[in-house]
């Protein structure tokens, strides 16, 4: 197997609302797709939203589930200024910061928030990490 990921799929309760923080909110540019489904380029891995009983379906599992989802997804930005700003920016837009920024043991500085569907995401300057 090539080492890569190709294209994250987040099963969430309202397209629609989710499509207008993931675009409006992160400004990540859209793919044109049918209705029931949005896609986001990300270089060279893609996120899809997806209705998650639909994502459900397709994996053949219950849609139900509920807390800690085991994983999160992160970005990373070039400094601590822009971790705080970038936490503010998605609480306008309807998502929780669970964790605001902070000084971290490893010499960086990061916070989290969780979309409206309760996705967590890292928000994260690390001065050694090449790709921001």
């Amino acid at each position: 197997m090539e080492p890569r990921i190709s294209l994250v799929t987040l099963g969430v309760d309202d397209l629609e609302r989710a499509i207008r923080f993931y675009e409006h909110c992160l400004g990540l540019p859209r793919l044109k797709t049918p209705p029931s489904v949005a896609f986001f380029e990300l270089g060279r891995t893609w996120l899809a939203l997806w209705p998650r009983e639909s994502l459900a379906a397709d994996a053949g599992l219950s849609p139900a589930g509920s807390g800690f989802r085991g994983f999160s997804l992160a970005h990373n930005v070039r400094s601590p200024a822009e971790v705080d700003a970038l936490l503010a920016h998605a609480a306008r837009f309807g998502a929780t910061v669970v964790k605001p920024g902070h000084a971290t043991d490893w010499g960086g500085y990061s916070g989290y928030f969780a979309d409206p569907d309760g996705f967590l995401w890292e928000v994260a300057h690390n001065p050694d990490f090449p790709h921001v």
